[in-house]
């Protein structure tokens, strides 16, 4: 990769080298296949020329077209064009001078192709016109293939910054309430309060280091969520479970994506419960997604659970969501009420449908429904899983 005053000097396109390619070989095959197919002699002569005028056809798709027609100074641009054009004749008048046959056998041919007369002229105009038409077209195609690249990046930074920024709001609000943990165990004067200090140093480094990454190894993000919920097990005497299923040693994500639905799980479990609140949460690696399930009680009522489903947190992470993986992810959110008078039969049976295409352990399946549960189901499927996510 090289650089020029600090800027990307970018190699040039396969492509476009194939149709120089064509353009520097179009006129001597074609000509010698017309005019010269058995006498091979002729054909290193025609490379020759080609190879002298190559670089006025080059100069021109370069520089003269960007610099003028796009540019939009149209007058000079044909000017200059009829100048190249008469530059041609002058340069290949002056080679066909200097073209003579060795064998007398050569002369009638010699005398057919390069005796510059009004057939000679009239060809070799009718080349140059077609060359400097395809130099055009060339000219033309590398502006295409730089306006794209220079779309998709600016594409590629503006999804950056948008994922910035909803990061940015992601991470204080998961921080707050983490030192929020914090304070309360210093209210209770608690012997595991260093620890929990050690950890939150540990959890703060991975924010700011690698939660600017664009995609960290999962194995980190899994250690980060593992110090934050070890942090909630000493704060809280509850049922906090964390399980890992799957091999995550090559696989990257982006850094934080879990997180926001953790510490809504959290929040919904230990938020007003007089009940022994519980929190499972379950991060499954197969070979195409990735599955993450939080499973927990809560003590508030539905119609205030659906409410928070819109919150800010929440909405966040879809926002992030759907810049990153658009049309491969599935999340889902269901809350649960055990109060019949709170449910009709109908929308019992639903939840218990959607419930069983989530969870098809029984177990699980018994916990939600004994219990004013929220549960939050996301699956990823990237295209190209293996591709995306190891190195």
């Amino acid at each position: 990769m090289e650089f020029d005053n600090d800027r990307l000097i970018k190699p040039t396109s396969k492509i476009e080298i194939f149709y120089w390619v064509v353009l520097f070989l179009l006129y001597p095959l074609i000509n010698f296949l017309t005019f010269f197919s058995s006498e091979i002699i002729f054909l290193p002569v025609l490379l020759g020329i080609s190879a002298l005028v190559f670089p006025i056809y080059l100069l021109y798709s370069k520089a003269i077209i960007p610099g003028f027609l796009y540019t939009k100074r149209y007058v000079w641009f044909c000017i200059i064009s009829i100048a190249f054009y008469a530059a041609i004749h002058l340069l290949l008048i002056l080679v066909y001078s200097f073209v003579h046959p060795d064998h007398s056998q050569y002369v009638r041919l010699y005398q057919s192709y390069f005796d510059y007369g009004s057939v000679t002229f009239m060809r070799e105009g009718l080349w140059c016109l077609i060359n400097m038409i395809f130099a055009a077209s060339i000219s033309f195609l590398k502006k295409h293939l730089d306006d794209e690249e220079h779309l998709a990046n600016l594409e590629r930074d503006n999804i950056n910054i948008r994922l910035k920024y909803l990061r940015s709001q992601l991470n204080p609000h998961f921080l707050f309430n983490t030192l929020n943990s914090i304070y309360s165990l210093c209210l209770q004067k608690a012997d595991q309060a260093p620890e929990v200090v050690v950890k939150l140093a540990d959890l703060m480094r991975y924010m700011i280091y690698d939660g600017t990454e664009e995609k960290v190894p999962l194995n980190k993000e899994i250690e980060f969520i593992k110090n934050y919920i070890d942090i909630e097990k000493v704060r809280h005497n509850a049922d906090i479970r964390f399980a890992v299923e799957g091999e995550a040693d090559g696989v990257m994500i982006e850094p934080l994506l879990f997180t926001p639905f953790i510490e809504n799980g959290f929040k919904h479990a230990f938020e007003n419960t007089y009940t022994q609140a519980f929190i499972y949460i379950t991060l499954k690696i197969e070979k195409e997604k990735i599955s993450l399930s939080i499973i927990n009680n809560t003590t508030i009522d539905i119609e205030t659970q659906a409410k928070r489903i819109q919150g800010t947190s929440i909405a966040n992470s879809k926002n992030v969501l759907e810049t990153l993986y658009p049309k491969s992810y599935a999340l889902d959110i269901i809350q649960t009420d055990k109060e019949e008078e709170r449910n009709s039969e109908l929308r019992l049976k639903h939840a218990r449908e959607r419930l069983e295409k989530l969870y098809p352990d029984s177990h699980a399946l018994d916990v939600i429904l004994s219990n004013n549960a929220f549960t939050v189901s996301l699956v990823l499927k990237p295209q190209r899983f293996d591709k995306m996510y190891h190195r």
